[in-house]
């Protein structure tokens, strides 16, 4: 097991031990601990966790569209079987609309809400702490108004972004990249004058607050040269510890090698700023799997291989044996027999680029992320989190 898996799982520990149970807008409560750092060594290790499946083809393919794609456009990830944004879409209509959290309350196709305003309050106030939005008024002077769009699911609110915005994610994020050209400015400082003390990348830009369905939480990142290295101080406002920081981690490590690789440098180091790491109250039960997980890994190394090899034919047996490979029994023998595997036949995960590469914009984006390989990737097999939109 990785040196990334144990630091997560201290972080999570950390978080189910000393954290407070808080409220927030999504309607699931989160524990959570104030802050935390993260630090990676590149050179060492490529951080992908192991206790649990991380996708990485999604991972870097999200990271790309962000960085290198400059696209809000939700499309744009789905086009590349990616749909982690999806929930996170403005509709066609120009209203993005927000859902109860699912068990909450019984489904109500017939529930309206009145459809709010972003740029009803000043800009800044964005999020409107200080002035009450305002309703949306159509062409007629009526309010606006949204019933949901997908079945099974209750409207709680809906705000405004307008037709523009329409299958977007608004003025967050790739919107922000693009805008700025964050991608084309680092690479060309980095060449031209590496020692600059003033690359820093900040997705956090108050004039387009109003207008982001959800404000970037990996808002800014740092970079630095330091003899023939190249490293990154990554600040992040809010974190989902299950679902986002298994993949934030991943993304900006495979970020630093391709801006390394096209200024040719070396990777160096990431220090990873948190603010609100956070659990859903909802992700719990995962979490605990997860550690678990690692108690089964460190006592399974204990016993001598011979054992180990008689006891993982056994699993496998049992394995072929059981019908429903969705059920839960299924999956603890599948677990059990990842474990065993990983403690006979050790691999250390590596993240290859494709070495021809010398444009960041050259790194193929496509379905198939052809420039982009995770080798000797062994896991412990999925773990599903709820999503809190």
């Amino acid at each position: 097991m990785n040196e990334w898996d144990k630091e997560y799982l201290k972080l999570c520990k950390k978080i189910l031990t000393t954290g407070v149970e808080v409220e927030n807008r999504t309607g699931i409560n989160t524990i959570k601990i104030p802050s935390y750092e993260l630090n990676f060594d590149l050179e060492k290790e490529f951080p992908i966790l192991t206790t649990k499946q991380l996708f990485h083809r999604q991972a870097v393919t999200e990271m790309l569209w962000i960085w290198q794609m400059g696209s809000n456009k939700v499309k744009d990830l789905q086009d590349r079987k990616v749909h982690i944004w999806d929930e996170w879409m403005v509709d066609k209509d120009g209203i993005y609309r927000i859902y109860e959290p699912d068990g909450k309350c019984e489904y109500d196709p017939e529930k309206e809400v009145e459809v709010i305003d972003p740029l009803s309050v000043p800009v800044d106030d964005p999020f409107g702490k200080f002035h009450e939005f305002k309703p949306k008024k159509d062409r007629n002077g009526n309010i606006m108004k949204a019933k949901s769009l997908i079945p099974g699911k209750t409207i709680r609110a809906a705000k405004w972004y307008g037709k523009k915005y329409a299958g977007t994610i608004g003025t967050a994020y790739g919107f922000i990249t693009d805008r700025y050209q964050f991608a084309k400015t680092l690479i060309e400082t980095i060449k031209k004058d590496p020692t600059d003390r003033r690359m820093v990348k900040s997705l956090w830009q108050d004039e387009f607050l109003r207008t982001a369905v959800l404000p970037s939480c990996v808002w800014s990142t740092e970079w630095d040269v330091t003899d023939g290295k190249l490293n990154l101080l990554v600040h992040q406002r809010s974190c989902d510890v299950p679902l986002g920081l298994p993949f934030n981690v991943t993304q900006y490590a495979t970020l630093l090698m391709m801006i390394a690789q096209v200024t040719n440098l070396k990777p160096g180091t990431i220090q990873h700023s948190i603010k609100d790491a956070h659990i859903y109250v909802n992700q719990i039960d995962g979490i605990k799997e997860q550690i678990e997980r690692e108690k089964e890994y460190n006592k399974l190394s204990k016993v001598n291989h011979q054992e180990l090899e008689k006891m993982l034919s056994k699993v496998n047996e049992e394995l072929l044996q059981i019908e429903d490979k969705k059920s839960k029994k299924y999956q603890l023998l599948d677990t059990k027999a990842r474990i065993i595997d990983m403690i006979l036949n050790p691999e250390t995960p590596e993240m290859v680029l494709n070495p021809e590469i010398d444009d960041f914009f050259k790194f193929d984006n496509s379905l198939e992320l052809k420039d982009v390989k995770v080798l000797k990737y062994k896991h412990m097999g999925k773990i599903n989190f709820p999503i809190a939109q």
